[in-house]
């Protein structure tokens, strides 16, 4: 065993702190912002109006990022979007076999895209799990019963 000078300090172990205790209770409250977002805020207060004219004039003069910036912000890119298929219902592992079949279909006529078809297959393959788990537990239960008699 390696022996310690006496003023050295071991190495710390775990958390130093008790749970929910910090090292600076009385800290930074909830919701303090950030000094340099004040600051910002603090230089534009008032000419929102006026710069959002003048990046909507540049814009339509024909500046590139200007016009870039006045897009994404009256119209961002759709990050997802509601798609209409018709599913069969899924009650049993194996309903899931013509759900995914509709899914394909759907895909093949042109109502999805295969991003779109690929994560309704990760849902119908998640509910698949769910179904099946139920289903064994409804098993593991009856055959409890059976046994216990």
């Amino acid at each position: 065993m390696v022996e310690r000078p006496e003023n050295s300090a071991g190495k710390q172990r775990g958390k130093p702190f008790q749970r929910g205790l910090s090292g600076n209770p009385a800290g930074k409250p909830r919701g303090t912002r950030h000094k340099v977002t004040l600051a910002i805020e603090a230089l534009l207060e008032g000419e929102a109006e006026a710069l959002t004219r003048k990046a909507v004039e540049m814009a339509l003069g024909g500046d590139g990022p200007a016009l870039r910036l006045c897009l994404d912000r009256l119209a961002p890119p759709r990050k997802d979007a509601p798609i209409s298929i018709t599913l069969p219902p899924v009650t049993s592992a194996a309903d899931t076999v013509a759900a995914s079949s509709a899914v394909l279909a759907a895909v093949a006529a042109g109502d999805c895209t295969p991003d779109e078809a690929g994560r309704i297959m990760a849902l119908l393959a998640a509910h698949k799990g769910i179904v099946e788990a139920g289903d064994l537990a409804r098993r593991i239960a009856v055959l409890e019963e059976r046994n216990s008699k």
